[in-house]
């Protein structure tokens, strides 16, 4: 197909809320011989976008970038040197396009921060920030959007720490939000008993229902949730830690001896005085905390045939259209969701 002179893309604007996004018609960047045009089909929202949006990420974004580091697509265009992909093929994107394997060695390749990611009509990107889906997936285009981010994260949780998930062990998942859902469905898959955690009663029936959850348990009236935790399961092997550190302490009384807690959100940060003391529950339970921002192109590689030889599905809430994109950050914003806000295109 001929690609069009110009696109739409949505760019972060000036301000400090959610609604500091802008809708833009730009040109088309050119092609470089190593690079691969991608139509996207849909892209994934995150928290970490409302941070970029709100002036509270942490880490490194250049100013006015285009958010979302989770999106989808076929590819349509491609440089002379790339051998890799074909036109046609659907691909996802890498969080971070230079991390191919091991520890990331710096911290400015990560899409829709450092470099403009999915909330664009085309992205243009060297071969070697892509991953393939194949073409008998039967993913849909926002579950293969959703795999970037939240599935790479869940599976660096899961099998990336030098300790891998066995049929059997348990895993523990705070709130019911992208990351929770889709870290659960992967350990549901590999055959691990699973628990969630909400404020809400009927968001945890709904997600034992819908998706098997095995247990649930309400913070708000259990606030020592991880003392409940431990008396359902014994204790958890793998702890998928959205929360923050507001939540270490509770963590912490949920971790099974030898398990690893994995602190991959920050919706909730503790103040200093309120912290536990991480050191001595560390040595006590004989568990580690972990750190670390999503995960490498190997990690992507692995998951995408993990979906494909076990079938997979990714826990999609809501899709909004392109054109609708401010609605979709304002629905993530709210917290009703229970799994993946999507756009479509």
């Amino acid at each position: 197909m001929s690609l069009p002179k110009e696109q739409r893309v949505y760019r972060v604007g000036s301000g400090d809320t959610i609604k500091n996004i802008e809708l833009k018609t730009e040109k088309l960047p050119s092609i470089t011989p190593d690079d691969v045009v991608v139509k996207v089909k849909a892209a994934a929202l995150n928290y970490r976008d409302i941070l970029i949006l709100t002036k509270k990420y942490a880490f490194g974004y250049k100013e006015s970038v285009v958010p979302l580091s989770d999106f989808a697509g076929e590819v349509v265009a491609k440089g002379e040197s790339v051998s890799d992909f074909a036109i046609g093929d659907s691909v996802v994107g890498n969080f971070k396009i230079k991390h191919f394997s091991g520890v990331p060695k710096r911290d400015d390749d990560g899409l829709g921060g450092s470099i403009d990611g999915g909330l664009q009509e085309y992205v243009t990107l060297p071969s070697s920030a892509l991953n393939k889906v194949s073409k008998t997936s039967d993913l849909a285009w926002e579950e293969m959007a959703s795999l970037v981010c939240t599935g790479v994260t869940c599976w660096n949780a899961l099998y990336g720490g030098g300790r891998t998930l066995l049929p059997g062990e348990v895993v523990l998942a705070t709130g019911t939000g992208g990351v929770s859902l889709t870290g659960l469905s992967i350990a549901k898959k590999a055959g691990a008993v699973t628990v969630i955690t909400s404020s809400s009663d009927k968001k945890l029936e709904e997600v034992k229902n819908k998706y098997g959850i095995d247990y649930g348990v309400n913070y708000k009236t259990n606030p020592e949730w991880g003392k409940e935790v431990k008396k359902l399961t014994g204790g958890a092997d793998f702890i998928i830690e959205n929360g923050g550190s507001s939540a270490f302490a509770q963590s912490f009384e949920a971790v099974a001896t030898g398990g690893i807690i994995n602190a991959v959100g920050v919706i909730q940060p503790a103040k200093q005085e309120q912290m536990p003391d991480i050191a001595l529950l560390s040595l006590v339970k004989e568990a580690s905390v972990r750190g670390y921002q999503v995960g490498s192109k190997e990690l992507a590689e692995q998951l995408i045939r993990f979906t494909e030889t076990k079938g997979l599905k990714i826990p999609i809430d809501k899709t909004f259209p392109f054109e609708k994109a401010p609605e979709a950050i304002e629905y993530l914003a709210s917290g009703a969701h229970i799994g993946k806000v999507c756009i479509s295109f």
